[in-house]
């Protein structure tokens, strides 16, 4: 669920990914319902991560393959008996040999979204599918800010080297436009989701890209900033963390040519 060239600081463990982050897998019923893999389909599963979908594609009898681009992932991928390749989304190797390309929760770390959706055009046979989810314009819009302002404090630049691409419907629909592809469905989905531990486990698996620009000896005091910072919005008063999610969830189909 990576891109070398966009996380250059993300580092990827899978026991802390499964751990804090579950959930991004097990809410991706709506855009496997747009995939809908069939039996004997061979289909890319673009930022596969640790395989936990790739391996649910596989089981509805389709030939999956996936591609990411973190070694530690990988490895807990072809721990569950998958064929899966190293690979960055933005410069995809393959070409012409699927009848589908799925993505996840990935291609908002691929922030070359051009180079990203032209290599899928480029690894669909005609016809072929593209269904996905990543996050979406103001996705996680409050962590964001927080980020922001813990690295603005210690005189960093967040904006410079933005790990991250949450574009609008309409931005990316004409993304897919241009690149060839006929758009079935694409809609913005605000989804609140309450986190399984706690906002700074969520910081630690997925905020490298910020707080890794520190030196050492700040970086867990900026944490600690962050989540503070957070806790009036998306803490309850029980504990109970919520982050401000907002989906951009599509499904399109590539022209014949």
């Amino acid at each position: 669920m990576s891109s070398t060239t966009a996380t250059a600081q993300q580092q990827w463990d899978p026991q802390r990914y499964d751990h804090h982050a579950r959930f991004v897998s097990d809410l991706a019923g709506p855009v496997l319902e747009l995939l809908a893999p069939q039996p004997g389909e061979r289909i890319l599963d673009l930022g596969c991560g640790d395989g936990f979908l790739t391996e649910w594609i596989a089981a509805q009898g389709a030939s999956v393959v996936g591609a990411d681009s973190s070694p530690a992932l990988l490895e807990a991928a072809r721990a569950r008996g998958l064929d899966v390749r190293l690979a960055d989304g933005q410069d995809l190797p393959f070409e012409r040999e699927f009848d589908a390309v799925f993505s996840n929760a990935a291609m908002h770390w691929m922030v070359d979204a051009d180079a990203v959706v032209r290599g899928v055009a480029r690894a669909l046979k005609p016809g072929g599918r593209f269904a996905g989810e990543f996050g979406g314009h103001c996705n996680v819009a409050a962590i964001v800010v927080a980020l922001l302002a813990v690295l603005g404090r210690r005189g960093i630049d967040g904006l410079q080297k933005f790990p991250w691409y949450f574009p609008s419907d309409e931005e990316y629909k004409a993304k897919l436009e241009a690149h060839g592809f006929a758009v079935t469905t694409i809609q913005l989905v605000p989804r609140p989701t309450p986190l399984p531990t706690n906002m700074k486990g969520w910081l630690e698996t997925f905020a490298r890209p910020f707080i890794g620009r520190l030196p050492a000896d700040q970086q867990t005091a900026a944490l600690d900033e962050a989540v503070e910072l957070l806790r009036p919005a998306l803490c309850d008063k029980n504990g109970r963390w919520t982050a401000d999610y907002v989906r951009l969830r599509f499904a399109a189909r590539l022209d014949v040519r």
